[in-house]
């Protein structure tokens, strides 16, 4: 006799956890949003190693967990002593705390922003019936995949932030992102939807840090859009545990004379997936997506990024680095698209990685998709070790090899440090770049 096995559906659990989302939502608008991605979530798959975007990460281990969802959970209790040790301190800044995806205002300190821009909860925002979130919230998205309704149909806790027109927000924002359960096994969804207006200016720092080395699965999505004249500048710090998984997706749109800088720093994580992306929605506009990750052991990190010029006479530089030991796995997919009708476009993108052992190995693609005849674009692509002939001449100056490849580190990731504005952050990861390969650092 022949016994049927039927195959485990992943989605499912995700799904359930949904229902169970949607039905204690009281706001009619956000559950019907909520809904909809639940069954838009039901009827999607998973990539696969056949997927395009995805054929250099395996998602089989992460997929066989059945996760629960940790706002169904009684939050775990981090003090005030433990956010100041989490959080980073090095430089004044205002704080917005999550804890398992749920944003919790009694540990945030942001009392002098309550006179310059709007802060509440997604759900706030929707029960006071709010125009702008009505009109942005889950518009954005560039491309509609499993993980995003999963993210949209299972958030709980996430922010809308507008900075009303003219604003100049002196202090970075910190959004501190914290994930710690009583039981292993967990995931959670944050959604945050950021609108920077005209002649706006901010600065934000986002951390993401894990409690213990318990397995988890972090899906976070950002929305932002920049009008006319604004300047947001965005720094991304992940430091989750050894045992995590940490999916990411940034979607910016910006509007004319803007500036968008983004700077991602990717040390944590067991399977990493960063998606950015940016869509450059009128003339004149400034947009930089730059990177450096850091692996070691058997972490697996992989980036994406896209930009989409749509109209003429703007400026995009993208340039992601990376520094892999041991059999940790690399990935940078970064694409440029040129609309017909962008004339004038200047569009640069570079990603060198560094090799520190004969097992690490990286995958790269770089793409160019261009409709425009007017235009200035370039890629490029370096992998290699580090360089011998400098490695050479420090140590015939007497300094120890250990110390002399340190050196070397520091100089291939100083590129993306060096455009820092906060002279503090960059300190700080400094720091992180050699505790994470256990080497001394170079001061």
């Amino acid at each position: 006799m022949s016994v049927e096995v039927q195959k485990r559906n992943p989605i499912e659990n995700f799904v359930a956890s949904a229902e169970s989302i949607c039905e204690l939502n009281q706001n009619i608008k956000l559950k019907e949003i909520q809904l909809l991605a639940k069954n838009n979530l039901l009827n999607s798959q998973f990539p696969t190693l056949k997927t395009e975007e995805w054929k250099y990460t395996n998602l089989k281990k992460l997929l066989s967990y059945d996760f629960a969802n940790s706002s169904s959970m009684d939050n775990v209790v981090v003090s005030n002593n433990e956010i100041d040790k989490l959080k980073s301190s090095s430089f004044d800044s205002h704080l917005l705390v999550f804890v398992n995806g749920i944003f919790e205002k009694e540990l945030s300190d942001y009392s002098e922003l309550s006179n310059q821009i709007f802060i509440s909860t997604i759900a706030e925002a929707f029960e006071s019936d709010n125009e702008l979130v009505e009109k942005y919230f889950s518009k954005i998205s560039m491309e509609n995949t499993a993980f995003d309704f999963l993210n949209l149909s299972n958030f709980v806790g996430g922010l809308f932030i507008h900075i009303p027109k003219n604003v100049v927000i002196e202090k970075p924002i910190q959004i501190l992102n914290i994930t710690g359960n009583a039981v292993d096994i967990s995931f959670s969804s944050s959604r945050n939807l950021i609108i920077a207006d005209e002649n706006s200016e901010s600065t934000f720092v986002q951390k993401h840090v894990g409690l213990k080395g318990e397995i988890y699965f972090n899906n976070i999505s950002t929305e932002i859009y920049v009008e006319k004249n604004g300047i947001l500048n965005f720094y991304n710090l992940q430091l989750d545990n050894d045992d995590s998984y940490h999916f990411e997706k940034t979607d910016v749109i910006q509007n004319r004379d803007s500036q968008f800088h983004h700077y991602n720093f990717t040390f944590g994580g067991k399977l990493v997936r960063n998606d950015i992306n940016a869509k450059l929605d009128a003339e004149n506009i400034e947009c930089t997506l730059n990177g450096l990750y850091i692996a070691n052991d058997s972490q697996h990190i992989d980036n994406s990024t896209f930009i989409d010029h749509a109209k003429p006479h703007s400026t995009s530089n993208q340039l992601y680095k990376g520094i892999l030991d041991d059999s940790s796995h690399g990935v940078f997919a970064g694409k440029i698209l040129v609309a017909r009708d962008a004339q004038l476009t200047n569009a640069y993108q570079n990603s060198n990685t560094i090799l520190l052992s004969k097992e690490a190995k990286v995958d790269t693609k770089p793409q160019l998709e261009i409709y425009a005849d007017d235009v200035k674009c370039t890629h490029g692509a370096t992998v290699g070790q580090l360089d011998e002939s400098a490695l050479f001449y420090i140590l015939s100056r007497g300094i120890p090899r250990e110390k002399a490849k340190s050196m070397l580190i520091a100089a291939f990731a100083e590129s993306v440090l060096s455009d820092l504005k906060i002279d503090a952050l960059k300190i700080e990861i400094s720091h992180l770049i050699f505790e994470h390969l256990n080497r001394d650092e170079i001061l």
